[in-house]
């Protein structure tokens, strides 16, 4: 005899055929000073292409409005669902983002600030629902990314060096 407790447990989803997109270009272009991780609305075909792995978000911005209070996902591209033929979505709208009031409230007063932006760095899936990790930077000048660029290649040959003698 199966008590709901063990029911419940073979019901559940295995994850790890679920796709997690990054946007690698995000950390890169902005100096990032917080992260949030919100959820997003999705039609019944756009969540069946993001499972698929179609969907861009390397050109896409977020906007925070205080009145009235939105969250708004613009430019992510998602692509076209096969199977769903003509009930397919648009590619491009604009999409609403799920988050508490006053987180924001508190990304629309960061952005009035010169400089501050909101991108998404991340869309991935938990228990089941797709959420995106977004982060509030600042645009890297010209000099910011050499900067960069610079750390990283020194990173890489101290790692290089350390693994040749180590070796020895």
């Amino acid at each position: 005899m199966h008590t709901v407790a063990d029911m419940a447990s073979k019901r559940k989803k295995k994850p790890g055929n679920e796709p997690e997109i990054h946007n690698r270009r995000a950390r890169y272009d902005y100096a990032i000073e917080s992260t949030l991780e919100v959820g997003i609305k999705l039609h019944g075909s756009e969540i069946k292409s993001v499972r698929a792995g179609e969907v861009s978000i390397a050109e896409a911005y977020v906007r925070a409005e205080e009145s009235p209070l939105s969250l708004r996902l613009i430019g992510m591209n998602i692509g076209h669902y096969g199977p769903a033929a003509g009930r397919n979505h648009a590619a491009t709208r604009d999409r609403i983002l799920l988050a508490h009031a006053n987180e924001i409230k508190r990304l629309a007063r960061a952005t009035q600030s010169k400089g501050m932006t909101i991108v998404p760095l991340r869309l991935y899936f938990r228990n089941g629902f797709a959420k995106i990790e977004l982060g509030l930077g600042r645009g890297k000048g010209r000099s910011d990314k050499r900067t960069s660029i610079a750390e990283r290649e020194q990173k890489r040959e101290m790692d290089r060096a350390m693994s040749k003698k180590v070796g020895w």
